[in-house]
């Protein structure tokens, strides 16, 4: 199991992610936990350190949401509880409530539960090996639910003494209230009240101040009127005195219970340790895994190369997901990043308010939500190099506590991204730099030779570095140096406002002109203006990426329309070929009702020709000649029947009738989900196989599936093959005795569940389990527990002369 913690981040990595509003994700994430523990962890959402532990994650994740959709409601962490603080307690030896022990007892019931039900190495190995380990102890747990009742209260089995002084103090509340019971039938004169009520812990009775004098006793209380005094009669204080006595022994004897059960918990502090961090590593997989269901998302492949290129096709900003579905905020526009290998800078350009920060934030969190395991909002499958350091300069670093501009402010910043990037040669992860506004808040002539000075730069050290400017000379760097790119978000010129979509290889051009001509400024001043930018060369620029903007709306045009030809041509298709096929079968049908009249007709007619010669056999009035002669045309007549039914009865294939076998690779339907998906591998006998369908990696029976033709697969001819026994020493008798014999009666079904549980792990043979008759609760409960087994074989009754119904044999595999 790889080690997935993570550790302390530079400043300048915290401050990137502060300012790609990373913990407002972690909340949101933390929202699908099912623990409190789980949801600590995910507003941590800790970053691991090296790529396999990424991997891993996402590992977990791929298989936690594929059980959590197959089991009914999900999966469960109801029962968990936070016990970190209890085991700590109880390893110092300190004392725990009744509450939290039970609390711990719930937990490793529910972790035991789990544990079950993620168990399949061949489905979910990642998984499997994560609670392979895991420790339930359930001596331990049933010795709390034995100690311990509903609340937390010191059950009388826990202690011998314990239950005695319970009778005892019983016994004597019970004379207490007899006698207080008395008193009020022989004084009730006397009394305002006819109820007994307690002062300080002790019984009084409501009497009248005028006759207090009458009853003796101690007096508790009064009322604020003066007209009742509460008053213990002398009658039972002794007997008060003594209950006192015995609950004092009581609340001793039930701590020395729970401090003999806590000893207990703290010896297997390291264990319980260790269960809590895999109960909380579970519920924040199960949190990743309804979080990406939730946005829609899908696996991310990381690669450990750092030029790798980045493939990220209609990815959506996150928190703008969130924001749409629980806000009602705009749809969300989705980007399309496709960074080839060689490429390390991408500038992009364009209108303020049109997208470029947003695009920047995206692809930040992008390539962290890939390094913590979660599944990213894109279309297909999203790859990218594992980002070992993602770096962002985001936002107005203005700064009057500390006498910085806007410019002062970004320069600091810059200043100690360049110090946490590595050599050119460094090994280790990618790095991805952020760059919002580069350049900006100084003169632009030198800003704009800054910023490219900078980017060159950059592009020695960072895998990727995508910056947004408003500097035109920036666009030109594409053209001198083959790592560079251009980006631009687009602008609506008719209603003045981004379409907020990214365009590849076309920078954004000015439409400072074009603006104002519509919110109508003078003619004159724009031609001005235009004359001023002729001498720079900056109208002809903007022409030809407005001619280049337009080829490409063109070309995006002519795709969507070719799309949905095509589209249109596949539905074409399978109505042909449905329609042959239907006419196929129809053409078939017809030729067999054909031939079963033909073969109707020559039965009939070979029926005729048997009452012919039947007839002709028994006739006495004609000629013997006359009589042999319509005999051969009768037998004759039949043969030529005979010849026309073989003629026309269909000729068998000689072909071999194997039948279909479905390959690695194949696509077939799952009967079970009504859903296509791809062979990934076939058992060894070929009866069981390995399906992905979807996110989902599924093992079924050959019968579980059919092609997507309707072809129904044909088993392979059974094998037989001789399996050794269970355990070193052969399997066990399969004969009745103490060594595999259980006794649970009178236990509950989950204590019965964890008794069994360790006799079943290292059973070679039957097991008898005495459960009795009863009511059948307890037969039932562990039946049904049984069926979920995946090691045990069968169970059914005992024979009459070891139990009859009211013992159980379990034979394991």
């Amino acid at each position: 199991m790889n080690d997935v913690t993570a550790p302390p981040l530079a400043p300048i990595q915290q401050e990137a992610l502060e300012l790609l509003e990373w913990p407002r994700l972690a909340e949101q994430l933390a929202s699908f936990a099912s623990t409190a523990p789980g949801r600590g962890a995910c507003l941590e959402l800790a970053l691991p350190a090296c790529l396999a532990a990424s991997r891993t994650l996402l590992a977990e994740t791929t298989e936690l949401l594929g059980l959590d959709g197959l089991l009914e409601g999900g999966l469960s962490f109801q029962g968990v509880a936070d016990i970190a603080a209890l085991v700590t307690l109880c390893a110092k030896g300190g004392t725990a409530p009744g509450e939290e022990l039970l609390a711990l007892a719930t937990t490793l019931a529910a972790a035991r539960r789990l544990r079950r039900q993620i168990d399949d190495p061949q489905l979910r190995p990642v998984c499997t090996a994560l609670v392979a380990e895991l420790r339930t102890l359930p001596e331990l747990e049933q010795r709390l639910h034995f100690c311990l009742e509903e609340g937390g209260r010191v059950a009388d089995r826990a202690s011998p003494p314990l239950e005695e002084l319970r009778r005892q103090l019983l016994g004597a509340r019970s004379d207490r209230r007899d006698r207080l019971q008395e008193l009020m039938r022989r004084c009730g004169a006397m009394l305002q009240d006819t109820v007994i009520s307690e002062r300080n812990g002790r019984p009084v009775l409501s009497v009248k101040a005028g006759a207090a004098s009458q009853l003796p006793g101690l007096v508790h209380d009064s009322s604020a009127s003066g007209q009742t005094v509460f008053i213990e009669p002398q009658a039972v204080i002794a007997l008060g005195n003594r209950i006192r006595d015995l609950e004092g022994r009581e609340r001793e004897l039930e701590r020395a219970v729970l401090r003999a059960l806590s000893a207990q918990v703290g010896e297997e502090a390291e264990a319980l340790a260790a269960l809590q961090q895999v109960l909380v590593r579970l519920d924040a997989g199960v949190a990743r895994a309804r979080y990406g269901q939730w946005l829609g998302a899908v696996r991310p492949e990381l690669t450990d190369d750092p030029s790798a290129p980045f493939e990220l096709r209609e990815l959506r900003h996150p928190l703008l997901l969130w924001q749409q579905r629980r806000q009602g905020g705009h749809a969300v526009v989705p980007v399309s990043l496709l960074v080839a290998a060689e490429l390390r800078v991408v500038a992009i350009t364009g209108p303020n308010t049109g997208g470029k920060t947003v695009t920047l934030k995206s692809v930040g969190l992008a390539a962290l939500m890939a390094r913590a395991g979660l599944f990213l909002p894109c279309s297909g499958t999203p790859r990218l190099p594992w980002c070992a350091q993602v770096l962002a300069d985001i936002g107005d670093e203005q700064s009057l506590q500390q006498n910085l501009s806007t410019f002062s402010g970004h320069i600091r910043r810059i200043a100690r991204i360049l110090e946490a990037l590595p050599g050119s040669g460094a090994a280790g992860g990618a790095n991805l730099v952020l760059l919002d506004e580069v350049g900006a808040g100084t003169d632009p002539l030198e800003g704009s030779a800054l910023a490219t000075a900078l980017l060159k730069h950059l592009a020695d050290r960072a895998r990727l570095t995508i910056a947004t400017t408003h500097f035109g000379e920036l666009k030109a760097l594409k053209y001198a140096d083959p790592r560079f790119e251009n980006a631009s978000v687009a602008f609506d010129v008719d209603t003045l406002s981004p379409t907020y979509r990214l365009q590849w290889g076309i920078p954004g051009r000015s439409n400072a002109l074009a603006i104002a001509r519509r919110l109508g400024l003078g003619e004159p001043v724009l031609e001005l203006a235009a004359a001023q930018l002729e001498p720079l060369g900056e109208g002809e620029v903007n022409q030809v990426i407005a001619g280049l903007e337009n080829q490409r709306q063109r070309q995006q045009e002519a795709a969507e329309e070719a799309a949905a030809l095509l589209a249109r041509t596949e539905l074409l298709h399978e109505e042909l070929l449905l329609r042959w096929q239907q006419q196929t079968q129809q053409s078939a049908e017809l030729q067999e009702q054909r031939r079963q009249q033909l073969e109707l007709s020559i039965r009939q007619g070979q029926n005729e020709v048997k009452r012919i010669i039947r007839r002709l056999r028994q006739g006495r009035d004609g000629g013997e000649a006359s009589s042999a002669a319509l005999g051969e045309t009768a037998r004759q007549a039949g043969q030529r029947l005979k010849s026309l039914e073989q003629q026309h009865r269909p000729t068998p294939e000689r072909r071999e009738h194997r039948g279909w076998m479905p390959a690695v690779g194949d696509r077939v339907r799952l009967l079970s989900l009504g859903k296509a998906g791809e062979v990934l591998s076939l058992a060894d006998d070929g009866r069981e196989l390995t399906v992905r369908c979807g996110v989902m990696r599924l093992t079924l029976e050959l019968a579980g599936i059919e092609g997507l033709h309707g072809e129904k697969p044909s088993p392979p001819e059974v094998r037989v093959q001789v399996k050794g026994q269970r355990g070193l020493g052969g399997r066990g008798p399969d004969v009745r005795s103490e060594r595999n014999t259980v006794d649970v009666r009178g236990l509950r079904v989950h204590e019965a569940e964890a008794q069994l549980e360790e006799r079943l792990r290292a059973a070679n043979g039957p097991v008898w389990v005495i459960h009795g008759i009863g009511t059948g609760k307890l037969k039932r409960g562990l039946r049904a527990w049984l069926a979920t087994v995946p090691y045990v074989e069968r169970v059914s009754d005992a024979e009459q002369g070891d139990g009859g119904a009211g013992c159980s044999v379990i034979y394991v595999k």
